[in-house]
């Protein structure tokens, strides 16, 4: 099979290859599937330079999610040959073939293709966790959202529009306010540079809002401070700026509003009973037609390093997905 391997830690991608090796040989409780599609991921990027908090060994085969058809799967899996499923691991998606447990595999829903699926999963298992689970979003809140042109933050406008709330969607490039647009009716797209925060107060009228969803970290985060309601929540995703910003206490003292952190990995896997209805619930808002996986561009697996260039740059709205 072929598999996109990370032979060593590199800047520039100069440690990735397209490799020939054998097909995946499941392990006890695992499954076999032949991949049909996988997704591109930040992390995805920042494990071939060694910056992810995930180190694995080199060799690895990239991936961290994937879409296809089971090939073999334990009898009490609950999965048989041929099915459709959708999951993931830290590593391994971007192969023709995975062995993963049959615990991070589910069914696809119904309606989604194997592009969507793979493009779905943990972009939209993020912005639940973060919005419905620790969130607890209701109708008719403003949401700020940044990193909105990225596939977590564009998962996240879904979701809140999807959900009744009423969502500003921020990005740091002007040319990607029209495309977050077309991508997700939102009730406002602006620019997250300088001073956003009188772009808040003119579109939510005083009001701020409920939820500050940030990945961007560094300047975002600081003036974000200043946009959140009281009693509302400043969520911490992650730090794609490269900034790690930090908060005086007296700040959240004062305005009322609370700086919490979200790993929906970490939390499905400390509470699995409750990873399994998150995704049982996504699952009902994609088949429903409630959400819709934005994909940016879907190149061949041999296109891959097309795929991770655009990323770097910052020029991809939704999701990359390769296909094998």
């Amino acid at each position: 099979m072929q598999a996109l391997r990370v032979g060593h830690l590199s800047p520039d991608l100069s440690g990735i290859a397209l490799c020939e090796l054998p097909v995946s040989e499941p392990g006890p409780g695992e499954v076999l599937v032949r991949v049909r599609a996988t997704s591109l991921n930040y992390p995805d990027l920042l494990m071939t330079q060694g910056k992810y908090q995930f180190k694995p060994e080199v060799p690895f085969t990239l991936g961290l999610e994937l879409a296809g058809e089971v090939v073999s799967a334990p009898q009490d899996s609950g999965l048989a040959p041929g099915d459709r499923v959708m999951g993931g691991a830290k590593t391994g998606g971007m192969a023709d073939y995975a062995a993963l447990p049959a615990a991070n595999l589910r069914r696809i829903p119904d309606g989604l293709s194997f592009e969507q699926a793979a493009a779905m999963g943990a972009a939209y298992s993020t912005a639940y966790t973060a919005l419905v689970e620790i969130g607890r979003l209701e109708a008719g809140q403003w949401v700020l959202i940044h990193g909105a042109s990225g596939g977590v933050g564009l998962a996240a406008c879904d979701l809140a529009k999807a959900l009744g709330a009423r969502v500003i969607a921020a990005t740091h490039r002007t040319d990607k306010l029209a495309r977050i647009e077309a991508a997700v009716p939102v009730d406002a797209a602006i620019l997250n540079t300088g001073r956003f925060r009188d772009d808040v107060i003119r579109i939510t009228e005083g009001k701020l809002c409920q939820i500050v969803f940030d990945p961007v970290g560094g300047d975002v985060f600081d003036e974000s401070t200043r946009c959140v309601s009281f009693g509302g929540q400043l969520q911490v995703i992650g730090f794609v700026s490269g900034r790690i910003p930090d908060i005086a206490v007296n700040i959240p003292l004062i305005k009322g509003f609370s700086v919490t952190g979200v790993r929906a990995g970490e939390y499905a896997r400390r509470f699995p009973e409750r990873g399994q209805a998150i995704a049982a619930d996504i699952d009902a808002l994609a088949s429903a037609g409630r959400i819709n996986p934005h994909i940016d561009r879907t190149l061949p697996l041999t296109r891959w390093r097309e795929a991770f260039d655009a990323m770097a740059a910052g020029e991809v709205v939704g999701k990359v997905v390769l296909v094998p």
